[in-house]
């Protein structure tokens, strides 16, 4: 009997039986009529054969017991129960009516204990909950007390912070109109310092102009004061003398000075020696075109010829000097210190008869076979000067490249009185413009007119015909019983500025 009351309680039917009713109660509205009778079923054979187990055990325990044993129980509540079952089941609905109120109390009833164990719970979680918020709600009424007297201090220091920054304000705003008023007088010193340095300069300007001038007349006097032309030629002849001066530098002139000093010669060339040149070509010359171009090529050739002096003239210098070099001043410092101290020794007159042999195979030019370019060799001498001493200067000034036919530059050139102010095309060359680095410093002059480039390519195919040439206005400077060669050219003084 123990063992069949043990497989009873492992075998779990009761719990099983127990499960399936509340799950059938669950879902019950839910399931179909087929459904609900299948859970039924499935319950009624569970009973079954937790019954016959039962009925098993109560007949092995009634046998332990001997005929006799247990009967009153069996009388008294067996049998009983035995017939109202017998008797209810021809009954039929009541009966499972009864059941089904019974199985509804008693699920009522767990309802209830485990709502109300669930309702237990849930005030035991409230009250923990209420009591974690009266802490929370404490400390946050304590920090609002604290934030409040904070809030209270801020209030009360910013006032007073407020009341200094506005005193603050006020005397920085005092501050600064004194500030301003200071500046405005120091911009006022300022101006004035800076007018009266420009004067400054202006006039240091002009006196180192002066000092060249004077140079330059101390040197005229001096060179025409020399003993004889033998010293003169042996004192070109070697670019470097035996004894050095005691001061070259100081003899040297500013750059801006120098700079100065030779536009105004370039200047004075243009409005004086070219007139003046002009003047003797146009005894011997009818054109006025020719006389100018004649002009405007000597200066090209002449800038030439003396740029390659110069370059040759270095080259001696550095060449001399370099042996007996000591010191940490350059070599090329010093080479071009003592060219600049020495532009006397520059042998202009090579320079010249370099130019006229230029000038005598140029076929732009025609000349008439009485006179020789020779005439203008005054102009040309001091045209050689002035370029050779402008490449002592750093930077060099140099000539812009012209050239017949090419487009007019408003940068570069004047039109000339006589020019077509339509045409965009140079005709001629009257004086070249002068530049440094490469940027115009000094406008040229030249004629425009229309046809220039086609008239500019006859010019070049013309050659320099000496078959003829137009009677001279004034008369020929040689006699008549002359011959056809070319004679000494007619002097005339254009004095140098060295």
């Amino acid at each position: 009997m123990a063992d069949s009351l043990r497989r009873l309680v492992n075998n779990e039917c009761c719990r099983m039986l127990q499960e399936k009713l509340e799950t059938w109660y669950k879902d019950y509205y839910m399931n179909s009529c087929d459904q609900n009778l299948n859970c039924c079923c499935e319950i009624i054979e569970l009973n079954s054969r937790i019954q016959g187990q039962l009925f098993t055990i109560l007949s092995q325990t009634a046998q332990e017991g001997g005929h006799y044993a247990g009967v009153e129980t069996i009388k008294s509540r067996l049998l009983p129960w035995l017939g109202t079952c017998f008797s209810n089941s021809s009954l039929g609905k009541p009966i499972d009516n009864n059941v089904s109120l019974l199985q509804e109390s008693l699920e009522k009833d767990r309802q209830l204990r485990e709502l109300s164990a669930a309702r237990e719970r849930e005030i035991q979680q409230l009250d923990s909950e209420l009591n974690s918020t009266r802490v929370q709600l404490s400390m946050v009424q304590q920090d609002l007390a604290e934030t409040e007297m904070d809030l209270e201090d801020t209030k009360t220091k910013s006032a007073t912070a407020l009341l200094a920054a506005e005193d603050e304000i006020i005397h920085l705003k005092n501050q600064l109109k004194s500030l301003q008023a200071q500046e405005e007088s120091r911009q006022h010193s300022l101006a004035m310092v800076t007018d009266y340095e420009r004067q400054l300069r202006t006039l240091k300007d002009e006196i180192a102009v002066l000092s060249a001038e004077k140079s330059v007349l101390q040197s005229r006097l001096t060179r025409s004061r020399s003993p004889s032309p033998d010293s003169q030629r042996s004192r070109a002849s070697s670019p470097v003398q035996k004894e050095m001066p005691l001061s070259p530098l100081a003899n040297r002139l500013s750059s801006v000075s120098r700079k100065a000093n030779l536009l105004a010669r370039f200047s004075d060339a243009y409005t004086q020696g070219r007139i003046e040149a002009q003047t003797l070509l146009k005894r011997y010359i009818d054109k006025m075109e020719t006389v100018q171009r004649i002009i405007y090529i000597a200066t090209v050739e002449s800038f030439h010829v003396a740029k390659m002096a110069f370059r040759h003239f270095k080259i001696r210098v550095r060449k001399t000097l370099t042996p007996g070099h000591i010191g940490i001043e350059s070599i090329e410092d010093i080479v071009m210190d003592y060219i600049i101290c020495h532009l006397d020794l520059y042998d202009v007159q090579s320079s010249v008869n370099d130019v006229i042999r230029a000038m005598n195979v140029n076929p732009k030019i025609s000349f008439p076979p009485e006179v020789e370019f020779a005439i203008i060799s005054c102009f040309i001498k001091e045209i050689c000067c002035i370029a050779f001493a402008m490449q002592t200067l750093d930077p060099p000034l140099d000539i812009a490249f012209g050239a017949d036919g090419e487009i007019f530059n408003d940068c570069k050139y004047r039109r000339s009185c006589d020019s077509d102010f339509t045409a965009p095309l140079v005709f001629y060359h009257v004086w070249p413009a002068l530049m440094e680095n490469e940027i115009i410093i000094m406008k040229g002059e030249a004629v425009t007119k229309r046809g220039a480039f086609w008239s500019s390519v006859k010019c070049v195919n013309r050659s320099r015909s000496r078959s003829l040439s137009p009677v001279p206005q004034h008369g020929s400077p040689c006699k008549s019983g002359a011959s056809r060669s070319r004679s000494p050219s007619p002097s005339r003084d254009i004095h140098t500025r060295f």
